[in-house]
């Protein structure tokens, strides 16, 4: 189901969906001016044709004990097909590394870490991120203050 395939209340689903996805059946409902079941339906179409990736559950990092958030920028000594599925495999099982992404441009990719302090984040560079197949050269960015984090798309 593509998205341009949605009327206004399938896109009032996945708003209220996307600010909580603990909603009850009965809730949504009532909040999108639905029968319980004609709206148990809709829902049921939109996650059975992909458009809804997954549900999850956004945990604080600081109350987990992570302080801080960097950026780092990766680059590979080759862009090989094989340099870039041995890197991403890799990157796929360090739990620290939150998002990656591969780039156009001077670098190969974009990493989100966390960490829980600067003795967590050395451990981090040193044992992890140059540790990824291939690495020629990390480039980490701290953050100091998260002004916008969201996972909500604008519908």
């Amino acid at each position: 189901m593509p998205i341009s395939g949605l009327d206004r209340t399938d896109r009032k689903i996945l708003n209220y969906l996307q600010d909580n996805g603990r909603l009850t059946n009965a809730e949504l409902a009532g909040l999108v001016n639905l029968s319980a079941s004609a709206c148990l339906r809709r829902t049921k179409l939109m996650e059975d044709s992909e458009l809804v990736e997954r549900y999850a559950l956004i945990l604080d990092p600081k109350s987990c004990g992570y302080s801080g958030t960097a950026f780092v920028f990766v680059s590979l000594e080759r862009q090989s097909r094989d340099a870039l599925d041995r890197f991403e495999r890799a990157v796929m099982t360090q739990p620290e590394i939150l998002d990656c992404y591969l780039l156009a441009g001077q670098r190969d990719y974009l990493i989100r870490i966390i960490y829980k302090d600067t003795t967590d984040l050395e451990r981090i560079h040193t044992e992890v991120l140059t540790d990824l197949p291939g690495v020629e050269r990390v480039q980490s960015q701290l953050t100091l203050r998260t002004v916008k984090k969201t996972s909500k798309l604008p519908l």
